[in-house]
């Protein structure tokens, strides 16, 4: 996953106000959304959870063993996000909660007209492409990821604003939750045509560039040649690609790149500037900068904890 950005920390429900040890719950409703906060204090496992409306989960603090999509347990922890679609239940183990040591999960429920509207908002205002339109919905490809910077910050905006006694409090979480929603599509979006341009280089003009990309990941990626072999010019490129993925250009570069130094740190024999190079990045202190910012640490202390 990539690296991670934590939303910030909760005030927990006092103990003399628990109405119960394990998914304790506070819940604020808003027009559109409902925003709660789980709480568990004792070890458990196997609790069903199930909402009606699509769910944006975020871990807080602690960690949840998450059981989801009839696919392999997964561990769920601060600074990543689970989504799940209407009427899917997650089943969740709790193995480490105790009284001093607590989780804590806020899940936002999105009503589904709401969720309808947006998708009307992103098929009318970001098929800029007349010629590749598409049908924006959510595929859940990316049902769990790492928070970025933007995500985090919404996350705690609406955390705010959902539990606060603040009049306007529905028309601000309008907006959050409408750029969250966007934000979380164009992401699924950007993983699922990652996805098929393995195989699929000619799909369509998103296809071609992101299968362009990965061939030459290692190498000096020109913006230039992406504008040209996009058939874009420079300004067009860069608004059509951030209104498809809601990040630039060189942003998707470097995040894949830092997946792949990830994965290379993890052979000690290499060095962090060897690392950098193979990845694509010709100077080492950027190489450093970028990866610390990513993933909080640098390249020479992940490589210490993570290599084999």
């Amino acid at each position: 996953m990539a690296g991670k950005h934590y939303v910030q920390p909760v005030a927990l429900t006092s103990h003399k106000h628990l109405q119960q040890l394990v998914e304790n719950r506070r819940v604020f409703n808003l027009k559109n959304c409902e925003l709660n906060i789980y709480e568990s204090y004792e070890q458990a496992w196997r609790v069903p959870l199930t909402f009606n409306n699509f769910v944006i989960t975020t871990m807080v603090q602690g960690k949840k063993v998450m059981h989801l999509f009839d696919q392999p347990a997964f561990d769920y922890r601060p600074g990543e996000t689970v989504v799940v679609p209407a009427n899917e239940t997650m089943v969740i183990d709790f193995p480490e909660a105790t009284m001093n040591n607590p989780t804590q999960c806020m899940a936002l429920a999105v009503d589904a007209g709401y969720i309808r509207k947006t998708l009307d908002y992103l098929n009318e205002y970001h098929n800029s492409e007349r010629t590749e339109t598409k049908d924006w919905h959510l595929q859940f490809n990316q049902h769990h990821f790492s928070n970025d910077q933007d995500i985090t910050a919404l996350i705690d905006k609406l955390m705010r604003v959902c539990s606060s006694a603040d009049r306007a409090r529905d028309i601000y979480a309008d907006l959050g939750v409408k750029e969250l929603l966007i934000r979380i599509i164009q992401q699924d979006h950007l993983g699922m045509i990652a996805q098929e341009s393995n195989t699929n280089s000619n799909g369509s003009r998103l296809h071609y560039i992101l299968h362009y990309i990965h061939e030459h990941l290692t190498e000096n990626i020109s913006v230039d040649v992406l504008c040209h072999k996009a058939c874009l010019s420079r300004n067009v490129f860069f608004k059509w690609f951030r209104e498809q993925f809601g990040i630039t250009p060189l942003q998707y570069i470097n995040r894949e790149r830092l997946k792949l130094a990830k994965q290379l740190l993890t052979d000690r024999n290499k060095t962090v500037s060897e690392v950098g190079l193979l990845c694509g990045f010709n100077d080492t202190n950027y190489f450093i900068r970028l990866f610390r910012s990513s993933e909080g640490v640098t390249p020479g202390t992940y490589q210490l904890v993570c290599a084999k």
